[in-house]
């Protein structure tokens, strides 16, 4: 499509001569015709820090693989695995190899050439200019040299030699080999997906997305888990106290305390005086309490949620105690609700909202995790189309006949796509808009529609049985049954319809999602529907290990297949850097490409044809003379 001639002024700015043009055009044109770069997509991650950051630098079993590809045969399996290692650990193995090797020079020189070897490898999908700008400036010249100089030929190998034996000589050896080491963790994989759920279970998603900020280059589709953080920061009530429930019930109060430095004093404090039983019964029974009444309030001025069988403390008896939900009447565990006001049982007691002012003030005054959470909205997304693949955290919501389920967002119904797209529109109203607004409102309460919503793409469940699981004890109570979606994953006319709504092609386009953990010790299987669709959820959290049988999915695709990697458990970075252990992984090649993929084929390809087809035509502009060479100067 022709430019208008304001935009190529614009342009020319930028490449004010006809020889710069030209450098750009052919530049650009040559990446296309490199082969597309490596994805990595993980998701439910749930706060494991240590896992997740072993598979992030292993690459799912990437970089071993490159290591096959490089040696082979010609080196032992104990050499192998020790560059293994330190290219995942770089700096710790280095403190253990310093103080149990003779020769460290020698060590140094092999080393080095097998890094130079492995740099070699894994930077042949990527331009020099490329590799350049990943360098930091102190090394940049030696690493180029070092991998670009063939030390094979006669004339070349003392001038190779030189530079590492001068690397040697002035102490440089170790920085040199962490730079290597962190470059070739960079370049095996081009972009990361992260599929939803950074957030609970496990105590580090803030070491997590500490390291996801750094990470040259990724996206993130959002989870149910992530969304409630989210309106948490947004000083959504409810939301905060079920991020509160969930510390205590997964015994992680340290993210909170320690990682974000939330004061929970008042709410300890509170707790301790209002409830008894044990320390942690007090804490899940006060946040428990507190959020019942929050959500309580929010249902009520939302009956187009339609979620009124939630309205848990319109029915409690506490003289018997019991409970009604949707017409079953319950055993309670307990009847103990000192702050319970059966004439208004939604409104918070004067102890309860003393503690909510505090702790929303400490959430939305929190720095660290304002800055995390704009992150999350920086990177993140719903849902996200990339490469011929659709990614969305849980399902799109289906109707019991299958068709998209209608839903009603302030007065409008919405399905589909479009339902996607206006619930993404209220969630970044309810954290950006101005505090007190009217938009600032309805997006925090679609924020938690989104967290725990019976229609909401991030959940896909009738009900979340929080109250239940604390409050009752027969587990009768406890089913939360999954939305037509999840029944309908292998039929292929619905997968292709979901596929079109987002403006893909059936043939040749996958799904792929997380959030419900495939059970592979009773048979289940992610891939779905002949590979058009992939849960890759299989339970990367310690607390679903058990019932998968496994520690999780990933799923890698570069230019020739996608094959899905299944890990064993990760038993610690300490015995992985000490004793070598990596994650044990089975890889399952779900489809191999007819033809080879080129980057003209991904969508960071799509923008650069059009980058090349606005250059010929300034370069055309130049040429006719209908824009002057000095139009950009």
């Amino acid at each position: 499509m022709k430019k208008p001639e304001k935009y190529l002024r614009i342009l020319a700015r930028q490449y004010p001569t006809e020889r710069s043009v030209i450098t750009e055009l052919v530049n650009t044109q040559a990446i296309l015709n490199l082969p597309k770069g490596t994805e990595h997509f993980l998701t439910d991650i749930h706060g494991e820090y240590e896992q997740f950051n072993h598979v992030l630098r292993n690459g799912s079993g990437s970089i071993w693989q490159k290591i096959e590809e490089v040696f082979g045969n010609s080196e032992t399996e104990g050499a192998k695995k020790d560059l293994a290692t330190l290219i995942y650990y770089p700096a710790e193995r280095l403190d253990i190899i310093r103080s149990k090797e003779k020769n460290l020079d020698n060590w140094y020189a092999v080393t080095l050439h097998r890094l130079v070897l492995m740099m070699r490898r894994v930077s042949s999908k990527y331009t020099r200019s490329h590799i350049r700008k990943m360098m930091p400036p102190d090394f940049s010249y030696i690493i180029e040299e070092l991998i670009t100089e063939k030390e094979e030929i006669s004339d070349k190998t003392a001038y190779y030699n030189s530079i590492i034996q001068t690397v040697l000589r002035v102490g440089a050896a170790e920085p040199l080999i962490i730079t290597f080491c962190s470059l070739i963790q960079d370049l095996v994989i081009y972009h990361l997906h992260i599929i939803g759920d950074i957030f609970d279970r496990g105590s580090g998603p803030h070491l997590i997305i500490d390291k996801l900020m750094n990470y040259h280059s990724v996206d993130i589709q959002w989870g149910n888990h992530d969304i409630v953080w989210m309106g948490a920061a947004a000083g959504q009530g409810a939301c905060i106290a079920n991020v509160l429930r969930m510390a205590v019930c997964y015994n992680t109060l340290e993210v909170l305390e320690d990682g974000y430095g939330i004061n929970l004093t008042p709410f300890v404090t509170f707790a301790f005086r209002t409830y008894t039983g044990s320390d942690s019964q007090r804490m899940l029974h006060a946040a428990a309490v507190i959020q019942t009444k929050l959500e309580g309030r929010l249902i009520m001025n939302h009956p187009e949620f339609n979620m009124g069988g939630r309205l848990f403390f319109d029915t409690v008896d506490r003289e018997h105690g019991t409970v009604v939900i949707d017409g079953i009447t319950w055993k309670l565990n307990t009847a103990d609700f000192p702050t319970l006001d059966p004439k208004r049982p939604y409104d918070l007691s004067d102890g309860e909202k003393e503690v909510m002012n505090r702790l929303i003030s400490s959430f939305v005054h929190c720095e660290k995790l304002q800055r995390h959470i704009r992150f999350l909205f920086t990177k993140g997304s719903i849902y996200k189309v990339y490469n011929g693949n659709l990614l969305y955290h849980g399902c799109v919501p289906l109707a019991p006949d299958g068709s998209f389920a209608k839903v009603l967002i302030y007065g409008k119904e919405y399905s589909g796509r479009k339902l996607y797209d206006i619930l993404e529109y209220w969630a970044r109203k309810g954290y950006f808009s101005k505090p007190g607004s009217k938009d600032k409102k309805r997006g925090e309460d679609i924020l938690w529609y989104l967290w725990t919503g019976p229609c909401s793409p991030m959940f896909g469940k009738s009900r979340m049985t929080g109250f239940e699981s604390i409050f009752i004890d027969d587990p009768a109570a406890k089913t939360e049954i999954k939305n037509t979606y999840y029944s309908r994953l292998e039929d292929c006319e619905i997968i292709n319809r979901i596929l079109a709504e987002f403006g893909l092609d059936g043939k040749t386009s996958h799904i792929i999602n997380g959030h419900v953990p495939q059970q592979v010790k009773k048979g289940e299987t992610p891939v779905k529907c002949g590979g058009k669709l992939l849960i890759i959820d299989g339970g990367f959290a310690a607390a679903y290990h058990e019932a998968t049988g496994i520690a999780g999915y990933t799923l890698v695709s570069n230019s020739r297949c996608m094959r899905l990697v299944v890990h064993k458990k990760f038993e610690n970075m300490q015995s992985a850097i000490c004793n070598e252990t990596d994650i044990v992984s089975e890889t399952i090649t779900v489809e191999t490409f007819p033809q080879r993929k080129y980057m003209r084929d991904t969508e960071p390809g799509k923008a650069m044809m059009e980058h090349v087809a606005d250059l010929e035509q300034l370069l055309a502009a130049y040429r006719d003379g209908s824009i002057s060479v000095t139009a950009g100067l």
